[in-house]
């Protein structure tokens, strides 16, 4: 089957078994953190689908950088809703995310014997495969979002800022900043966004206001919940739904949040904390899965009783599981609230203005995350055979046009064998 042409954008409507099949594809093999998988799924729906164009794709990761939760995550689900409806959204996610979800659930009952998995060689080649997907992404984007002085000046700032505080709130600041700079100083040839940059999503206003009603309702609600009844599920869905509604740009910005949350209340102990968290970093999909690993492991703050208990402690299961519900309902919720608003704030001449400076400051960001911590601790940390492999993954990527989940596989070998 022929690629589509660079000029065509397919807006057909797709299956549920599509979207779960490719998001399965990328659950199995995106590894590197919030900022690689966002490269991956350029790669994925802009590049090599074409459901979205760049602009678009630009345009839907300004917003989720905006929401609460998990980022990378909600630009997924936001891509399945699109494509098969609300059907495809779920399938997105689970896809996405249960790949990870069940190494790190394994990894939780294994812990007396697996180790430290964070310095194996295959890790370090995926890590450095993720290098050249980022850079690759980078490149592509600000060949389109940064086209000019004004918009590469804004990029450029972004990046320094961030780099020089790296603060979450300091990167949402950046983004607004950025969108201000653009709608005093950019102007877009056009006052209305071209028809193939549109990103619609036919939801109903009414489906769009409860979602956002019931965010709210259960960020106030658990905590009472919890207290009221005393249930662990109750104060399970409570800690993990606060992490998941309470942190912007998602990723390693959630660990300080999880950090108090279990280890200082006692629900793990700090090195167990410190195991799941190497682990959550040699597997591919979300990190906000690492909610998976702390749901689910069985024996508290005691590796003892963890022992113990074993596989066959159901209830490790089942707080697997309601962690990792709750930790992504909020960002599901308000991808589902904003979209429906979304196409008809864009097409405002004054957003677009705003538009051009938010996407200029998406591209300076992903170049800051592609030096700290992609680049640092996939190729600074390793040493100059990492280097290597991410020079040759790049090369497979921007000329060979490999796909990514190949080049990622055979990193991963090569770092088996020489790193």
């Amino acid at each position: 089957m022929s690629r589509p042409t660079p000029n065509t954008h397919d807006q057909r409507p797709g299956t549920i078994a599509e979207v779960f099949w490719i998001f399965l594809r990328l659950g199995l093999t995106s590894f590197g953190g919030p900022v690689a998988h966002l490269a991956y799924f350029r790669e994925a729906f802009v590049e090599r689908r074409r459901w979205l164009t760049e602009k678009a794709y630009a345009d839907l990761i300004a917003l989720c950088q905006f929401l609460p939760g998990p980022a990378s995550s909600q630009v997924g689900m936001a891509l399945g809703l699109q494509r098969a409806g609300f059907g495809g959204m779920l399938a997105a996610w689970f896809a996405f995310t249960m790949p990870s979800v069940i190494l790190l659930v394994g990894f939780a009952y294994s812990l007396t014997w697996a180790g430290d998995l964070s310095e194996a060689g295959w890790v370090h080649g995926l890590k450095a495969a993720a290098v050249a997907v980022v850079a690759h992404a980078v490149l592509g984007m600000a060949r389109t979002m940064t086209p000019d002085a004004p918009r590469a000046t804004i990029a450029a700032g972004a990046a320094v800022v961030v780099l020089l505080v790296p603060h979450p709130l300091v990167l949402v600041a950046a983004i607004a900043a950025a969108g201000l700079i653009g709608l005093l100083w950019l102007r877009p040839d056009t006052d209305q966004p071209a028809p193939e940059d549109a990103f619609t999503v036919p939801i109903p206003k009414g489906v769009a206001i409860t979602c956002v009603a019931l965010f709210f309702a259960l960020l106030a609600t658990l905590p009472l919940l919890a207290a009221l009844t005393g249930s662990t599920a109750a104060s399970l869905a409570d800690t993990f739904y606060r992490a998941g509604a309470l942190v912007f740009g998602g990723g390693h910005v959630v660990l300080p949040l999880l950090e108090a949350e279990t280890v200082q209340t006692g629900l793990v102990d700090a090195d167990v904390f410190l195991a799941g968290y190497g682990a959550a970093q040699a597997v591919p999909g979300p990190l906000f899965t690492f909610a998976g690993f702390l749901g689910a492991y069985p024996g508290g703050a005691d590796p003892a009783a963890a022992a113990a208990a074993g596989p066959a402690s159901l209830m490790g299961l089942v707080g697997a599981v309601i962690a990792v519900l709750a930790i992504f309902l909020p960002g599901g919720l308000l991808v589902v609230g904003s979209l429906r608003f979304w196409e008809s704030l864009r097409s405002s001449p004054t957003a677009r203005r705003a538009m051009l400076g938010f996407n200029a400051a998406v591209v300076g960001i992903l170049a800051a995350a592609l030096y700290d911590p992609v680049f640092t601790s996939g190729v600074i940390d390793v040493g100059v055979e990492a280097l290597a492999v991410a020079v040759a993954a790049f090369v497979a990527l921007n000329k060979w046009r490999a796909p990514a989940w190949a080049v990622v596989i055979a990193a991963g070998l090569v770092g088996w064998v020489i790193l």
